[in-house]
């Protein structure tokens, strides 16, 4: 660094843009595991509110994809399925690969459709409902107005 000054402000920028980097992905890592969370409250809803206790394992897993479907259609516009069959290659699920944005909007969803299953909602009913929210606060948390504050 000592000889070449152009050759330390290029270390320290890049030092600063790894950085940055590592801290926005700490950021996601965190989203995804607060959505991981979230959707417990989720299964837990379908599982009181949705699965009748005379059926199958089986039979109460296409519920709960059925119930994952609905999230992730209000939010993504896709099935689980339709987005394995267009994007062959990733491995994961949608969520997987979902700014952090959506996984705030998702987790905001997430508990949604909880008390919306708990009030007895229809599926069709909620999944509007939910996709609705999901347009506005994906409006809002994208409107790049992020950087005002709660206290002033």
């Amino acid at each position: 660094m000592w000889i070449a000054p152009k050759f330390q402000l290029l270390l320290v920028k890049e030092y600063q843009r790894l950085k940055s980097e590592e801290q926005m992905q700490l950021g996601w890592s965190a989203k995804r595991e607060l959505s991981k969370i979230n959707y417990r409250i989720h299964t837990d809803a379908i599982k009181h509110n949705l699965i009748p206790a005379e059926i199958t394992k089986a039979q109460a897993s296409i519920i709960y994809a059925s119930e994952a479907d609905v999230l992730n259609v209000a939010m993504f516009g896709m099935t689980a399925k339709q987005w394995h069959e267009a994007n062959p290659d990733l491995k994961g699920n949608i969520r997987d690969y979902a700014s952090i944005n959506e996984l705030i909007c998702l987790s905001n969803m997430e508990n949604l459709n909880a008390v919306f299953i708990e009030q007895g909602m229809p599926q069709q009913e909620r999944l509007i409902k939910l996709n609705q929210i999901a347009i506005h606060q994906m409006s809002v948390l994208e409107s790049g107005d992020n950087d005002r504050k709660l206290l002033k």
